[in-house]
């Protein structure tokens, strides 16, 4: 897998605005072959681009995108699972459709996701997934108990499928942001983003370009001996 010689066929969930926009954009750039989804219809025009517009967690939709996929590409190299809903809510005040929400999106579409591409991916020398988790968890941020848990789930869910996909030559990573100025962190007090930055080592906000270098290093060939992993940003 040669991320800067060769044409790669990469998968991205919530690709219509924030992380998941910036990293279509980059990888578009690298002249790599993007598959992208949000509920939304597509924000990009590119020849190399294919958008569908889905809820990530409805089995049969993402079965629809994945055999799509596999028609027109044969394979699949790698998984992104960016897409992902927050909530901050003191837990007496958080009702229980929040919480459904928030894991059918983070956990739920996370897992089906990476089952539906290692079936890809498979056919292929190797693959990448990487999933998304937050510094939140390693935080224990008060008011974040279902977002924060939902994404323990999913750094769970990364160790535990590293080690089954290792057969396959599938690597599965993590990575977890600081706050990056996008809309899941748009209607947090301004209070409680300065609690956080002056937890981490590093105090600032994220920037698409720190995800980016991240993920970069996740997918390159040379990081085939890196598997479960999860990498925080900022110091966390």
């Amino acid at each position: 897998m040669d991320t800067s010689n060769s044409t790669l066929v990469i998968l991205i969930t919530g690709t219509s605005k924030g992380i998941g926009l910036a990293l279509a954009e980059h990888y578009l750039k690298l002249g790599h072959v993007v598959y992208g989804c949000s509920r939304s219809e597509a924000a990009i025009d590119h020849d190399a681009y294919y958008h569908f517009a889905l809820d990530v967690s409805d089995e049969k939709q993402v079965k629809s995108l994945f055999s799509a996929i596999r028609k027109q590409h044969k394979g699949l190299d790698v998984l992104i699972n960016n897409a992902g809903v927050a909530a901050m809510n003191h837990a007496m005040l958080t009702p229980m459709d929040t919480v459904e929400k928030i894991f059918n999106v983070n956990v739920f579409a996370s897992f089906l996701f990476c089952r539906e591409a290692v079936k890809l991916m498979r056919k292929r020398p190797s693959g990448r997934i990487v999933n998304f988790s937050t510094v939140a968890v390693s935080f224990s941020l008060a008011g974040e108990a279902i977002y924060a848990a939902s994404k323990s789930a999913v750094e769970t869910l990364t160790r535990v499928l590293a080690k089954e996909f290792a057969e396959f030559n599938v690597t599965v990573n993590a990575i977890g942001p600081t706050p990056v100025q996008t809309d899941l962190i748009r209607n947090v007090p301004d209070d409680k983003i300065e609690q956080l930055l002056s937890q981490q080592s590093i105090k600032r906000l994220g920037e698409f370009a720190d995800v980016i270098n991240v993920t970069d290093f996740y997918i390159q060939p040379s990081s085939d001996f890196i598997t479960g992993q999860v990498m925080y940003l900022g110091g966390a």
